[in-house]
């Protein structure tokens, strides 16, 4: 039998289809960094995201769909829950739609989240636990596509150190695929990582150019902290040195270098690899 019920209380659900409405303009200007740090927000497009992101209990302030989709299971739960938890429901026209997420054949479903970071001093990982530190990190793809593959691997959580991009941009939100919301994610300074990073219980194993050691010769027999530098730049020697083990990845052909998320991927999976081997 068809689910007829209303998605929510009487009311609850608003119709908008000005381009000039203030909260759709509110909802655009989380394109922008400076907006999205001053109002601790961030937008999340698609409806299997909006919904991985609701499953896992991250607050969502506003849920925004097309008129096309209302219908649908899904959005009627997210709706559901959205209103649950106090916030605000909004259908739109496609033209709307087309503004926030400045796209032609925009996606027909948008939330707008609370951003998350975990407290460094909650950082415990597991004995056989796995964290990626990422200093000066500047392309939204990578971040994302790292966050992806530590998802994958699973790592318990990534470290932002200094200066790099914005997790909660939408290009590395769409990039990361959903896996945003299951990883636990925390920045710091420069400063703040080095003195934190004396009390990291295993190893901290950074690729580096004037790394001596191969990736796959070191034990990964206790908790690790994989280090990863800006894309071009790589690590800075300040920060090399906080590292337990420099590694390289050896090329056999004329490539200078892999791209970043690569990198990290490769080395992230054999340190899974070795973990599933010591049992």
């Amino acid at each position: 039998m068809a689910d007829n019920s209303p998605i929510a209380a009487p009311g609850a659900v608003k119709t908008i289809t000005s381009l000039t409405n203030p909260t759709i303009k509110d909802i655009r200007g989380l394109a922008l960094p400076k907006n999205r740090k001053e109002s601790g927000l961030f937008v999340t497009e698609g409806m299997k995201l909006v919904a991985d992101a609701v499953e896992e209990d991250w607050p969502i302030k506003i849920l925004v769909y097309g008129a096309k989709v209302a219908q649908h299971p899904v959005v009627r739960r997210v709706a559901q829950v959205a209103h649950a938890r106090g916030g605000d429901v909004l259908e739109v026209s496609e033209a709307v739609l087309e503004k926030i997420t400045r796209r032609d054949n925009p996606q027909m479903v948008v939330g707008v989240f609370e951003q998350r970071l975990t407290p460094k001093a909650e950082i415990r990982p597991s004995a056989s636990g796995v964290w990626i530190a990422l200093e000066g990190i500047k392309d939204p793809g990578n971040l994302g596509t790292i966050i992806r593959t530590a998802d994958a691997v699973g790592a318990e959580g990534v470290i932002l150190v200094g200066d790099t991009v914005d997790p909660f941009g939408v290009e590395a939100v769409r990039a990361t695929m959903g896996s945003i919301f299951h990883m636990k994610l925390t920045r710091m300074s420069v400063d703040e990582f080095v003195a934190w990073r004396k009390s990291w219980p295993g190893i901290v194993v950074g690729t580096h150019l004037s790394g001596k050691e191969d990736y796959r010769a070191v034990d990964y027999d206790k908790p690790v902290l994989l280090f990863m530098g800006n894309e071009q730049s790589g690590l800075p020697d300040a920060l090399a040195a906080t590292c337990d083990h420099l590694v390289k990845i050896p090329q056999v052909g004329r490539a200078d270098s892999l791209n970043l998320a690569i990198a990290t991927g490769v080395m992230l999976f054999e340190i899974r690899r070795d973990k599933l081997k010591l049992g």
